[in-house]
């Protein structure tokens, strides 16, 4: 890998430059760019033909500590690495999920980072950006409606509840979680109870973000489970003869879509699947293209290591053949100082006692990157009203916990200047070579995933399955499922399933309550607590602090 490469782009300035300059810098050649306008584009999947025998650069998986429900600044911190790696002289690019206007519109607000680290242009990517959540609304949505057909017209006989493809909208709305469809007359369709789920978790963006092209795209789609017969038997999208017209309207969703940092680098953000539903990671296309064409890619893994990293090293890695270098574990003081058992509205209080104590769980976490055999990196997110003894304390504590190295980041308010020594230290990092492996081996049965799960990255004692959880799984392993590498369904405020056990639980059960296929994408979805598929809307949510004025400028987003 050289170090010594231009930057692709840098500026002290948040100058949007032309996307067709940002993706030839990048490696693509224009005919490579399907512009969407000046400052975004889709990549066509010719450049993964075009640079087939081309080496690979090096993966950096940006995770985190469990956060606190605000979050800690993950993907503000992946996009200053990527900023101070640029600076350092590394051609680098970032691969980010696609931001859910569920969030957005919710408790997080917008998804493209914040200061001055973010990815441009922020509005048209926090919003409609090129489509590719609408097309997964309408597959998934003309999959329902086609089950609703095919009973209406008696080409398919179901019996109570065997249907199991619900509706989709990437809007929280709690309402919609249990509903009742076809009432009004026999005219409007056969009534029976459904629900809606938001897009990020339907099983048709997972398929997006894992597909490899388009032919794979068609057959996953294919072999989506919708129901099952009365006879056992199941229904999937190609015995609807459906898969062929979903495919057809996520055409140009399968391209990954490019845009930039706000000093120029290339960001390929593409796909949107939830970290504590699905497998919670971008695109494995975008993966793939950066690792192509770039020394270093930062790609963002959703909520903390025991979720969207471990994910990413049983799912993506396993079926996209990637072998992550080193991993960027992203810290707060705050976060640290809750799992100490500080109350919220103290946490902006010196408390080095209970920081102390908090830093049970960074151990946690720098443990599970170590079992993957991965160099592991703690970036510490500086939020206003951090003392510099607790920083220096983070700082220490962590390299005597394991971690390769421990940097405060400053990328919030500086960019890439404030993120130099973090690139430096991921740099070094991702040189000294990495000896990733999986905890366990495809072929091993779920039962045996899910142990090995919570017992050496949870720190659970036991698992229980649930009578009918057991059945379940015996149901699947019946019909060739039993080894699909398991999704765990569980809370990302808790290493364990319960988001009231702060820092480092241990000895817990894990209860099981039910496990379920997604066939097209791939895994078995382990449900261990009560996780929503579709989000509820708070009191102050979001949306009230977003408007636009009369010349078109947007607020609030950020």
């Amino acid at each position: 890998m050289s170090t010594t490469a231009q930057p692709l782009h840098v500026t002290n300035t948040p100058r949007l430059r032309p996307i067709m300059e940002v993706g030839k810098d990048f490696g693509l050649l224009e005919s490579e760019i399907i512009s969407y306008g000046p400052y975004k584009a889709k990549v066509s999947l010719d450049v993964l033909k075009r640079l087939e025998s081309r080496p690979e650069g090096k993966l950096v998986v940006v995770t985190a500590i469990t956060p606190t429900r605000a979050g800690e600044g993950k993907t503000t911190s992946a996009i200053s690495l990527t900023q101070g790696l640029g600076r350092v002289g590394v051609r680098v690019a970032l691969c980010l999920r696609q931001p859910s206007t569920g969030p957005l519109f919710g408790i997080k607000g917008g998804g493209t980072g914040g200061g001055q680290a973010q990815i441009v242009p922020m509005e048209d990517i926090n919003l409609h950006f090129n489509g590719d959540i609408h097309a997964v609304e309408a597959a998934h949505n003309l999959l329902a409606a086609v089950i609703d057909a095919a009973i209406f017209h008696g080409q398919l006989e179901m019996g109570p509840s065997f249907i199991t493809w619900p509706r989709t909208l990437d809007v929280n709305d709690r309402a919609l979680r249990h509903i009742v469809t076809g009432l009004g007359g026999d005219e409007h369709g056969v009534p029976r109870e459904s629900s809606f789920i938001i897009a990020a978790a339907s099983e048709i963006m997972a398929i997006l973000a894992l597909a490899r092209n388009m032919e794979d795209l068609r057959g996953r789609i294919g072999r989506v489970l919708v129901a099952q017969r009365k006879d056992g038997s199941l229904v999937t999208a190609e015995d609807l003869r459906v898969a062929g017209a979903m495919t057809v309207l996520l055409k140009d969703a399968l391209l990954p879509n490019i845009v930039q940092t706000m000093e120029g680098q290339p960001a390929l953000v593409h796909a949107g699947p939830f970290g504590n539903i699905a497998h919670g990671n971008n695109s494995l296309l975008a993966d793939q293209i950066a690792l192509k064409l770039a020394d270093i890619v930062v790609t963002e893994a959703g909520f903390g290591s025991d979720l969207g990293l471990e994910k990413f090293a049983h799912i993506v890695a396993r079926y996209g053949n990637l072998r992550p270098a080193a991993a960027l574990v992203v810290a707060t003081v705050r976060a640290l100082k809750s799992h100490g058992g500080v109350p919220a509205a103290r946490l902006g209080l010196e408390d080095i006692d209970a920081l102390q104590r908090g830093m049970e769980n960074l151990a946690a976490h720098i443990d599970i990157v170590r079992a993957f055999g991965m160099r592991c990196v703690v970036g510490i997110n500086r939020f206003p009203g951090d003392s510099e003894q607790e920083l220096a304390l983070v700082e220490r504590m962590a390299v005597e916990l394991g971690a390769d190295a421990a940097v405060v980041n400053d990328g919030f308010s500086q960019g890439g200047a404030g993120s130099v020594d973090l690139a430096r230290a991921v740099e070094r990092a991702v040189a000294a070579g990495s000896r990733f492996a999986p905890l366990y081996q495809p072929g091993t049965p779920i039962r045996e995933q899910i142990t090995t799960l919570a017992q050496r990255l949870y720190g659970a004692a036991d698992v229980e399955l649930l009578p009918e959880c057991q059945k379940r799984i015996d149901w699947l392993t019946e019909r060739g499922m039993g080894t699909l590498p398991v999704c765990m369904s569980k809370t990302h405020l808790s290493l364990s399933h319960n988001p009231a056990l702060k820092g480092r639980p241990r000895g817990f059960t894990l209860p099981i309550r039910n496990v379920y296929p997604s066939a097209g994408a791939g895994f078995i979805v382990a449900l261990a607590g009560d996780i929503q598929l579709m989000p509820g809307l708070g009191k102050e949510p979001a949306y009230t602090r977003i408007d636009i004025d009369a010349t078109g400028r947007i607020t609030g987003l950020a």
